[in-house]
Formats: structure tokens, sequence, C-alpha cells
């Protein structure tokens, strides 16, 4: 590994005032304020106002005033905001990067990567929204005489609590569509990475979304959570599967709809026939892309035994090799975890895996001489489900290499989880590949990439099975999931139900003909 001196200096574009203007738009001051400090160096970035439950309250009755005018503009009016909106975020994507790294600790390339999630989801609803909201009339049970129309209401104020992973894609992404619906958005980011989605709210209403509709709130999620859900209409939450369910059971109560995005143990399984170099190369990235902390990145590995000590020696080099520092600049591939409490968090895994009998191939060690919260990449052997990190997501850099005798066993190995967020299956074959794909129980499955070909497949809904999720973000649904329908039906005579004097049983059986042949001439 390349080593650098911790004297790094911020990006030119993070000054001082700039920071304090981003979060001057947090919504109350009435707590002591978070230290939001720099990943890198642990130094203090600017003190972040934390809101209390009056300040959230008062946070959702700005957003709801503003709501309404909102939600009466013509659906074209409001897609134009974000026609505009994208080139303003296409073109400050580098300050983004700027703010993504200060407060995550990631490398370049992938903050560079993250700043592109919200472009891409706004072109993708500026072609589908205006469609998906229009007013859909349909037949009613009364030929000629009767029809219904699906309009689509905006829920009203939907809460997002995003995390601290990708601040900015989560943060602002999952709030574009709800924004496009006609809704408000209050959003609480992670104390930790509040900046990126500061800004970015910032740039929606530079592009012409209303002051007041986009609102943000911070603090522990204890703190604010409660009062956030008590009072949206709609929750889009981003995180683990413990605190998703506490939403949930919260959300339930209150008798309103939510989704949650949650862990994943994320499989990665290698047929016999596969590319090895391609193999290599993407499960360098499956397990070490963002320092591990993706919910859909590669936690477990399943390879033939013809192919794992192939494998194991090209994939260990290529762990050890990697470029892991602090940099502002392109060329590390690696970059900190986003706090020294998550690095012990994943060394207490690693630690509890060797206690109990795994082997360390390479890393496994915290690096300070790097950063406060660098750890290095770590490649595990002979990890089982008695070890936390055989059955708990770790989300760091750790990824544990598995035999299997049989495509059998290996797709077996690869369901048993809790989980079931995202799976890579790697073959020249792809037919071969879309069988295994078509036994995994899991929301996302990639064929011969780890991830971002169905992420980024924006027109595709995403989401997890069994624990790792309620409902899903992109297509269609990422946005419907927003609204609410209503059904307006129209019957122009009084036809439904027998005339004066009629005879019921005459009625009946007119009224029983009459479905059949509905039915055979398909009007119904």
């Amino acid at each position: 590994m390349t080593l650098t001196p911790l004297g790094l200096t911020r990006p030119a574009s993070t000054t001082d005032a700039f920071l304090r203007q981003l979060v001057g738009r947090v919504q109350g001051a009435s707590r002591p304020p978070w230290p939001l400090t720099e990943v890198y160096t642990g130094e203090l970035l600017v003190e972040l106002p934390q809101s209390s439950p009056a300040d959230v309250e008062q946070a959702f009755a700005a957003a709801r005033a503003a709501q309404r005018a909102w939600a009466a503009t013509p659906v074209k009016q409001r897609l134009a905001v974000f026609k505009r909106a994208h080139t303003i975020f296409v073109d400050n994507a580098r300050t983004v990067a700027d703010l993504i790294q200060v407060e995550s600790g990631k490398n370049r390339q992938m903050a560079i990567e993250e700043t592109c999630d919200p472009p891409m989801v706004m072109s993708h609803y500026l072609k589908r929204a205006a469609k998906l909201l229009a007013p859909v009339r349909r037949g009613g049970p009364v030929p000629m005489l009767s029809s219904s129309t699906e309009i689509r209401q905006p829920k009203g104020v939907v809460g997002i609590i995003a995390p601290w992973n990708f601040p900015f894609a989560t943060g602002i992404s999952d709030a574009l569509p709800a924004l496009m619906a006609g809704n408000a958005v209050v959003l609480k980011p992670d104390n930790k990475t509040a900046l990126s989605p500061l800004y970015g709210v910032q740039m929606l209403e530079e592009a012409g979304l209303p002051k007041g509709l986009f609102q943000v709130v911070c603090g522990e999620g204890p703190d604010v959570g409660p009062t956030l859900i008590d009072n949206a209409d709609y929750v889009m939450f981003t995180g683990s599967t413990a605190t998703g369910r506490v939403i949930g059971e919260r959300a339930g109560r209150n008798l309103i709809g939510c989704c949650l995005e949650l862990g994943g143990k994320n499989p990665m399984i290698v047929l016999d026939d596969a590319d090895m170099a391609e193999v290599v190369s993407g499960a360098v990235f499956g397990a070490f892309g963002n320092t591990g902390q993706i919910c859909m990145h590669i936690e477990r590995i399943y390879l033939p035994e013809s192919r794992y000590d192939e494998f194991k020696a090209a994939f260990v080099a290529r762990a050890q090799g990697l470029d892991v520092r602090a940099a502002y600049e392109f060329g590390p591939e690696m970059g900190s975890l986003v706090s020294v409490d998550h690095m012990r968090r994943v060394k207490s895994h690693v630690d509890d895996a060797v206690a109990k009998g795994a082997t360390v191939l390479c890393g496994g060690q915290p690096r300070p001489d790097l950063g406060p919260a660098f750890f290095e990449p770590t490649v595990l052997e002979g990890v089982t489900t008695d070890m936390l990190c055989g059955v708990t997501e770790t989300f760091g850099p750790v990824v544990a290499l598995h035999r299997y005798r049989s495509l059998d066993e290996a797709i077996a190995l690869a369901n048993d989880t809790d989980y079931g967020l995202n799976a890579s299956v790697w073959s020249r074959n792809v037919e071969a590949a879309r069988a295994v794909a078509a036994r995994l129980e899991s929301g996302n499955v990639n064929i011969n990439d780890i991830l971002a070909t169905s992420f980024a497949s924006k027109a595709t809904p995403s989401g997890g099975f069994k624990n790792s999720g309620v409902g899903v973000r992109h297509g269609d649904p990422g946005l419907l999931k927003y609204t609410d329908a209503q059904n307006v039906a129209v019957l122009k005579k009084q036809v439904m139900g027998a005339k004066p004097g009629q005879d019921p049983e005459k009625y009946v059986t007119g009224m029983l003909s009459s479905l059949k042949l509905m039915r055979k001439l398909r009007i119904r």
C-alpha cells in the first residue's frame, strides 16, 4: 500500500464560509451542535445544528404549507425545475465530490461516481413522470354509461432518512421522484454526512424549487426520528435492518406507507467457465469499492474447487497491492471508513472470526498511519456461520472466500442468509448464469458485474427480498409509491339496480346474462 502523510489540504471549494452557509439551512439550533469532522484527519470542519422535536414539527409545517402550492403547479412546470437542475448538478459535480470526500472519507473516484446518481434519476423521471402522473380513464361497470378515472395525488410531505455511506445519492435521489410527484420533503441526513445533501437542496432551489418545500433536519435517530415519522405522510429509509424494523413498526401504527432499503450479506458465485481476470477485477470492486461500505457490496465469494486456488492467489495479490491512502485527487483505489467507531466495529468482526478459527489471507488491521479510520483490505478463509462476519453485515473492506463442490451447493449457500438485497453471478455462458440467477433469493442479481448495472438501471425497480427491505426505488413504482391512487367514477344514467316494480328474479337473470355476454365480447 502507498503511504501518505496526514497533513492534507482540504479542497479549495470547502471554505469555512461555504460550510457555515450550508449548515445554516438546517431547521433548528436549540440543541448543542454536532462537531462534523474531516474523516481523513479528524479535524473539525463545522458545527452542525441539531434539531429538536419542535424543530422537526416546524420543518413539517413549513413544508406542508409550501406543498399545497407545489401540488397545484402543473406537472410540466414542476418538471422544468428538474430540467434546469440536471445541468446545475452536472456542472457542480466536482464541488459535490469535494464535500462527499471531506465528510465521508471515500476516494475521489467513488465520490465523483456518487455525484452522477441524482442526474441519472432526474433524466429517467423527466421522461416518465408526466405519463405516470397523467389521469388514466378506463371503462366502468356499465359499458357506455359509466367510466372510472385513476388520478395520482401526492402523499403530502415525505420524510426521508438517508444513510452516511451514499449521502448525496440517497438523500437527494430518493427525494427527486417525490418532489416531481408534487410532494414536499423533510430530509434527515446522517450527522456525519450532512454537507453534500444540504448542497443538493441549495442547487435544487437555484433551479427554481420553491423555498421551504425541501426541509432538512439533523440529529441522532432517537432524538428526531420518532417526530419525523409521526409527522410524515410517507417514509423512505435506507439503513440497517434493525432500524428499519423500528421505522416500519411506527409507520404501521400511524397507517402510513414506507419504503425500507436495508442490509445485505451479498454473495458472489463464480461458475467454472468464468473469465478469471474479469472475475478478480470485479471482486476487488465488489469487496473494497467505497471501502466496503455499499449496501449491495460483496461479503461472500463462492468458487468451484477447480478454480479456487487460482482465484485466491490472484485476488489476494490484488488486495495487497491496492493503493489505499487519504487524498483529494484521483489515484487511491480505496479510502477511509467513515468513522473510528465504524472502524472498530469492522475490526471486531475480523477479530471474532480469527478467534473462532478463520484465517486472514491479507489485511485485518487498522491503519492509523494513514488516518484515524483506515482499515486494510481484508480477505478471510474458513469463515463459518458461528462467526459475526459469517452471518451479519460487516459493511467494511472484508470478504470471505468459500469453495463449492456443485452448483446446487453454491446456490444453497448463497441463499443461506436472512438477507436478499444483491447477488453476483459470473460465467461466460449468460444463459447458464441466468438459470442460477432465477434460483437466487435476491432482489437484485448482476451477471458479470457486481452491482452497478442493476443499480444504474433507473427504469427497473430495485429493492430487497427477505430482511433486506420492503418496497423499491427506481422504475415506475419508485415514483408512484409517493402518490395515492384516487378513483373518480362517473355514472351517466341510473341503471345500477332493478327498476321500480321490476321482478327481482328477472333483474338477477338479466344481470348474470350480461356478465357472460360482456366476458364473451371481452367488453369487461
